[in-house]
């Protein structure tokens, strides 16, 4: 039978209101007080009701987490850091999924607010307005989106693309390609960004090949533009669109990496399980979740902080078997 707040009371030598202000930490309570009912509560074993321990501290306990497509592997380990974290912090996880759909985004963010603490908005696509409105409705942060007015998880780029380009044009490659993911995509501006601003510093002509669905059928359907550009190495978007490419590549008997170099972003577990591995750039996904959760739990001690907090994770190319010296052949 599970131990109740009576039950700490009795053991305690308090009233159940005793009990109740010492578990909410109110200054009402002695110290030496709500040491003994502490005390009592971890030798009984005593958990909290959650729904009463909401009307006492005006929190539900609960997180609300939207995320893109939960399809896409590079999301579940997002998620995965999010929830350990959370768990750590005695905090239950509401997952929602958009589908790829920016419109709504803001319709589960208000839906959410009603029913947790605050909200997790893993890779957002919705507008800059429609951010600043959700930022009113729940405390948020943002997971690979930057904002003014909102704490974000970022990640670095910049440095990833850097490390692709240089890598590629140490292997002698001159002309590459790139495959952009959604327009609507932050992160998706931010590589193109970086990768115009790589491409020049290594003097590499960069072919901008255009945008794929980022999923595995936009890296097969983006393919055959890859091969029209003439390009010996080609940079995309994520994982999943350069595993499209090498399934295309596969069928069309091009050779990767003797005919054409591929490179990936995310690292993505089956990246590495792909044949040939895919070298990709790496991005620490459990950790970009668990810096998440850490700034959510700042956001709600500290509400009335004026200024957003940023983290930014770095990433690391890892070197596999679609990367190569450059071919002659095209």
């Amino acid at each position: 039978m599970a131990v109740t707040i009576r039950d700490v009371a009795k053991a305690a030598g308090v009233s159940t209101s005793t009990v109740s202000r010492a578990l909410s930490g109110s200054e009402l309570v002695e110290p030496r007080t709500r040491e003994a009912v502490l005390r009592t509560a971890e030798q009984l074993g005593y958990l909290p009701n959650r729904a009463a321990r909401g009307l006492i501290t005006g929190r539900t306990g609960n997180l609300g987490l939207i995320v893109p497509d939960l399809a896409n592997p590079f999301f579940p380990d997002v998620v995965k850091g999010i929830q350990a974290r959370a768990r750590e912090a005695d905090y239950s996880v509401f997952l929602a999924d958009t589908d790829e759909d920016p419109s709504a985004e803001l319709g589960l963010v208000r839906a959410l607010a009603k029913q947790v603490d605050g909200i997790i908005l893993c890779s957002p696509r919705m507008n800059a307005e429609d951010l600043r409105t959700a930022s009113a409705a729940a405390p948020l942060v943002a997971v690979n989106r930057r904002g003014s007015h909102v704490p974000a998880v970022t990640i670095d780029n910049a440095g990833g693309m850097r490390q692709a380009v240089a890598h590629l044009a140490a292997l002698g490659h001159h002309r590459v390609g790139y495959v952009a993911g959604p327009r609507s995509s932050w992160s998706n501006r931010e590589r193109v960004r970086a990768i115009r601003a790589a491409a020049e510093t290594e003097r590499v002509e960069l072919v901008e090949v255009g945008n794929a669905p980022p999923q595995f059928e936009g890296g097969v359907a983006v393919a055959d533009l890859v091969v029209a550009a003439e390009v010996t190495a080609v940079i995309a978007y994520n994982d999943v669109v350069a595993l499209g490419l090498l399934t295309r590549l596969a069928a069309r008997g091009i050779e990767v990496p003797r005919d054409l170099s591929v490179v990936g972003i995310d690292d993505i577990a089956m990246s590495g399980m792909f044949s040939p591995a895919l070298t990709t750039v790496s991005i620490p996904k459990a950790q970009s979740g668990r810096a998440a959760v850490e700034l959510l739990l700042q956001v709600l001690d500290n509400p009335g902080g004026r200024n957003p907090s940023r983290r930014e994770i770095p990433t690391q190319l890892l070197v596999r078997d679609t990367t190569a010296i450059a071919s002659t052949r095209r």
